[in-house]
């Protein structure tokens, strides 16, 4: 049996000593080691959950671990944006962020959290472009025509939306204030509703989200004015922007996906990494097309200045509008 020497012998007691150590360290860098949660601010079935659902489709297969989706709809999405702020930044918690996390933080008065702050951005995935659209039976057919009748009718066109501080709300507020004209704001619980009554002329204009009016766009059942983004939308080559006649004017939905503040910066980039090679694929784009969107890849820092930039703007129209949360 060979000796061993004693200094020999605290060389292999040391080794195994930091056997444990060296185990924890690479289950730590061995991200994800368990499923991850995608956590949305609205229903299941909408533009949102299935935005969540393809990132999470995507991450899943190429970092080996279920990324599964969390719906906590409510507060226009501020219950959802604070279950992630409260949540360990190990990465497991992110949260599909939209548009509404930049204006809800004007909008709320007593929001206990500040989204900016308490979160951290991780990447961009999509921008979608917002369309203004008419029942047939208004006569206007530009937006010139639409601010010109609405002047001499003012606060009687009634113009919806899908309730106090949704996206066609938010824009349709910019237009007001851009523009000076003054419809009938008529608030509803959600799209659906606005949709119906759109349709049926009981209502006759709306800022709708280009997922929700594009097919009765190209139905001929409702008129397109105008989208909203700062340049013509593929999606509609041949309507004009708002801003061709209204200066100034520019929104479009966001989405991206965000995580607790103080999560490691490895995670965050790695995320980062591959959420930007699901908008570089082909078969991806086309999916996010198809929801009237349109690929939007960038940095970490690139999605943190989007989300400032647009919290400042929007803060600016809702405290000019003096819009309150309902």
């Amino acid at each position: 049996m060979m000796k061993c020497s004693r200094r020999h012998v605290l060389q292999l007691t040391g080794a195994v000593a930091m056997l444990p150590a060296l185990t924890r360290s690479g289950k730590a860098q061995a991200y994800p080691a368990r499923p991850v949660r995608i956590i949305s601010g609205f229903p299941p079935g909408g533009v949102n959950d299935t935005y969540a659902r393809l990132i999470g489709q995507w991450l899943s297969e190429r970092l080996g671990q279920q990324f599964y989706v969390e719906n906590r709809p409510g507060a226009g999405g501020n219950i959802a944006a604070e279950t992630l702020v409260r949540s360990a930044p190990d990465g497991y918690t992110l949260l599909l962020a939209t548009s509404a996390d930049a204006w809800n933080a004007t909008l709320y008065d007593n929001l206990k959290f500040n989204f900016i702050r308490d979160s951290a951005a991780v990447a961009p995935i999509s921008r979608a472009p917002g369309v203004l659209v008419v029942h047939p039976s208004l006569p206007s057919q530009s937006v010139p025509e639409l601010i010109a009748y609405a002047k001499s009718n003012p606060g009687k066109i009634p113009v919806a939306s899908a309730g106090i501080g949704s996206a066609p709300h938010m824009y349709w507020e910019l237009f007001r204030n851009l523009s000076g004209v003054d419809m009938l704001h008529v608030p509803y619980r959600g799209g659906g509703p606005v949709m119906t009554d759109l349709l049926g002329g009981q209502v006759q204009v709306l800022f709708g989200t280009s997922s929700l009016t594009i097919e009765q766009i190209r139905a001929g059942k409702l008129r397109a004015l105008a989208v909203t983004t700062a340049t013509r939308w593929d999606g509609l080559p041949g309507t004009p922007t708002v801003g061709e006649f209204v200066p100034g004017y520019e929104v479009s939905a966001w989405f991206g996906i965000g995580a607790p503040k103080n999560t490691p910066a490895k995670i965050v980039d790695r995320l980062n990494e591959e959420i930007n090679a699901a908008l570089a694929d082909a078969e991806m784009k086309a999916r996010l097309t198809e929801l009237g969107g349109t690929a939007l890849s960038g940095s970490p820092t690139d999605f943190g200045k989007l989300i400032a930039e647009e919290t400042e703007k929007w803060a600016k129209v809702i405290r000019t509008a003096n819009i309150k949360a309902e």
